[in-house]
């Protein structure tokens, strides 16, 4: 077994769970930490380094949506991957989860070996970089210009005209690049999928179509007639403009 410097954040109300869990990732080398409620959650983010949080949706008190909302709105653990924990069937309850700024979802009752695989390919994805991206120019850059926007990749940061900063989840950010590294080629739901999830996605499944309907509104993109992220009618969606590499931010050079 190798051993990881990696630690997890498990939140959720069932201490049974919580025990479960936190004995099977540490069994496969991850460092676990546990949390009952939204309030112990930010106690333990206070105190340690996270990696990952493991956030279940129906948590006692503020909910598992308003703490993902509530970390993405800003503050040092913003871009920290959040994997959402839901009751199977609950469709609407994933989809408002990726609204929010989720990572990735798992529909309960589930084994703790999907959860390990899942939370090891949400870790791969946020460290590595994006499809394309290594040995382009793009690999060295400092931004990412395209259309009136600028990306700072390394405060994945979006960034308009008049300088004002929009965030970007981690999914967001991560969807974003696969454009920005795939300009002007048509990319399909599945290819996304595998790109930004590393998993195949099902017939029922919307986290794509939510994610690019995100990025279109962060990046003010008419949703009827988007300039920026374009749908080409069944085969997916493409980044309709070109993209130039910067080695340093303006004003730095």
């Amino acid at each position: 077994m190798t051993v990881s410097h990696d630690h997890i954040l498990i939140v959720d109300d069932d201490a049974e769970i919580r025990s479960l869990l936190a004995d099977y990732l540490e069994k496969q080398g991850l460092r676990c930490t546990t949390a009952a409620d939204g309030r112990e959650m930010k106690a333990a983010l206070e105190r340690h380094r996270v990696d990952l949080i493991v956030l279940d949706l129906m948590l006692p008190g503020e909910d598992g949506l308003t703490l993902c909302r509530n970390l993405r709105a800003g503050g040092p653990f913003m871009n920290t991957p959040v994997l959402m924990l839901t009751a199977r069937g609950e469709d609407m309850d994933r989809i408002v989860g990726l609204e929010m700024g989720a990572d990735d979802y798992l529909a309960k009752p589930f084994v703790p070996r999907e959860l390990y695989a899942r939370v090891r390919a949400i870790l791969r994805r946020a460290r590595a970089l994006p499809p394309n991206l290594e040995g382009s120019p793009a690999e060295r850059a400092a931004e990412l210009r395209f259309a009136a926007w600028r990306l700072d990749i390394a405060g994945r940061n979006l960034i308009d005209t008049d300088g004002v900063v929009v965030p970007l989840s981690g999914a967001e950010y991560r969807m974003l690049m696969v454009f920005l590294t795939h300009p002007q080629r048509v990319l399909s739901r599945d290819q996304l999928m595998e790109l930004t999830q590393g998993r195949e996605a099902d017939v029922f499944d919307r986290s794509i179509d939510l994610l690019v309907s995100r990025l279109r509104q962060r990046l003010r993109d008419n949703a009827r007639e988007p300039g920026i992220l374009k749908t080409v009618r069944n085969e997916g969606y493409v980044l309709a403009c070109t993209v130039t590499a910067v080695d340093s931010p303006a004003g730095e050079r």
